[in-house]
């Protein structure tokens, strides 16, 4: 940019539609992960996202998003905490049922309450036991930052990645 010319104090409107937006989007490689959380009543929420992302070592903070028209957001906006999932290569049919819309995603599901209270899932490559630690709407959705209480992993193993609309698995180059 020129430096000589004033700074745009508005974005261009996009020249490209919503389905070659997502198209462009799908082609960046994922991880994919399952927030889970309790309602105020104590009743067990959780969704698919595959927009995780690590803020900061120090403090611990990892983010993701989640759409306005979801009909968890009221839980994760105003509960104090939350768990996220990273899914092993062997759960597809676990992040397709969180994913899947008027099921119950929990039924004979095996978990464990973290150590605020959050459905920990059995196993994930990875867990983030996080506190709500800041929010932030932008466009159509909100980001959730959560500062890491605890966190685990599972060593050698393979995460399920999602590109393109399909699911993967790891291979080494």
């Amino acid at each position: 940019m020129n430096p000589s010319l004033p700074r745009p104090t508005l974005a261009l409107p996009p020249s490209f539609s919503t389905r070659e937006f997502r198209d462009a989007l799908g082609m960046f490689a994922t991880g994919v992960t399952i927030v889970t959380a309790r309602t105020a009543a104590g009743d067990l929420v959780g969704l698919t996202a595959s927009s995780f992302n690590s803020v900061s070592l120090a403090p611990p903070l990892v983010l993701w998003s989640l759409s306005h028209g979801a009909s968890t957001l009221p839980t994760f906006a105003d509960g104090s905490h939350y768990a996220i999932h990273v899914l092993a290569a062997d759960q597809k049919a676990l992040a397709e049922r969180f994913a899947t819309r008027g099921i119950d995603r929990w039924a004979g599901l095996e978990h464990r309450p973290g150590i605020s209270g959050a459905p920990l899932l059995a196993g994930a490559a990875a867990t983030f036991e996080c506190f709500n630690r800041s929010q932030y709407k932008e466009g159509d959705h909100t980001i959730f930052v959560g500062e890491v209480e605890r966190c685990e992993h599972r060593e050698g193993i393979s995460p399920l990645l999602y590109h393109g609309g399909k699911f993967y698995t790891e291979h080494p180059l």
